[in-house]
Order: structure tokens, then sequence, then C-alpha cells
């Protein structure tokens, strides 16, 4: 949802061959596809798994600071956490998880509006990232990665057989 948001802004309010369209697409496609890949690698390789979850977080991070620019070098206004429209915002990131929903919610919207929106959805998966990465790297330091588990599988069959 991030990344057709993030399609959808960049296509109606940045001016046609400026860098930062690109930068901002492929840092919200980059969020999306590394958290799809960092998932599919968890079954062998915790290493991959938090390597990628963490390259996914910085490239939100990344797109956040893109938004953030946005509104700054334009004069418009942050929404301020507390404030109506930012706990309006927060509140539909939590009841409402796609991209549907939202596209057809933006087009009625200026873009400052967008932007603020985008910034408040960006930080939802980013706070789940965090915790995502502190829950696996928890893990790691437990039960070791993938290579580990199967080193002690080995070793406990291998001790198990008559010699």
């Amino acid at each position: 949802m991030i990344f057709q948001i993030t399609y959808y802004f960049c296509s109606h309010f940045l001016t046609k061959g400026d860098r930062t369209i690109d930068q901002m697409i492929q840092a919200a496609r980059s969020g999306k596809q590394n958290i799809i890949e960092g998932c599919a690698a968890s079954v062998t390789s915790a290493k991959t798994e938090i390597k990628l979850i963490n390259v996914a977080k910085a490239s939100l991070c990344e797109l956040l600071e893109d938004y953030e620019d946005y509104l700054k070098t334009r004069n418009h206004t942050q929404w301020e956490k507390g404030s109506p429209q930012y706990e309006a915002m927060r509140r539909l990131g939590r009841n409402h998880n796609d991209a549907k929903f939202f596209l057809d919610f933006i087009t009625t919207r200026p873009p400052e509006t967008i932007a603020n929106m985008a910034i408040i959805l960006i930080k939802q998966p980013d706070y789940l990232l965090f915790r995502q990465l502190q829950r696996l790297s928890d893990d790691f330091i437990k039960n070791g990665g993938f290579s580990e588990r199967m080193l002690k599988l080995r070793l406990a069959n291998r001790n198990k057989q008559p010699k």
C-alpha cells in the first residue's frame, strides 16, 4: 500500500524528471520487496532474514525522510503526534491494510495531506519492523541460525548411533 501511494504521489505531484521520483518509488519498492524476501529466507537463514528486514526498514526510513522533505521544502505543516489528523490517520492505518481503500481516499486529497498520510503509514511498519528485528536478534542469540541447529541435530544423531 505504501508503494502504491508513493507511486501515485510521485506521478501526480512531483515534476517529471525530478530524481526524487525514482528514489521515492525505489525506496517504497525496496521496503516492500525486502520484507517479502526476508520472510521467505527465514526458513533457512536467520542471518539473511535479519539483513533483509533491516534493509526494508532502512528503505522505509529513507522514504519517510523524502516525504518530510517534501513538506518542509514547500512550507507545509507536518501533522504532529496527538493532533486530530495524526490520530485519525493512525486509526485508518490500523483498521485498513488494503491499498484500494487508501488509493480511493487519496485521489480527493491535496499533496500535503497525502504526504502526511504516507508519513504515518510508513511509521507503523517501521515500528513493527523494529520489534521484529529485536525478536529475530533475540531468537538468533538464544537458538542460533539454521546451520547451527542442523549441526546440533547431526551431532546428536551421531552420538546416538552405536560405535
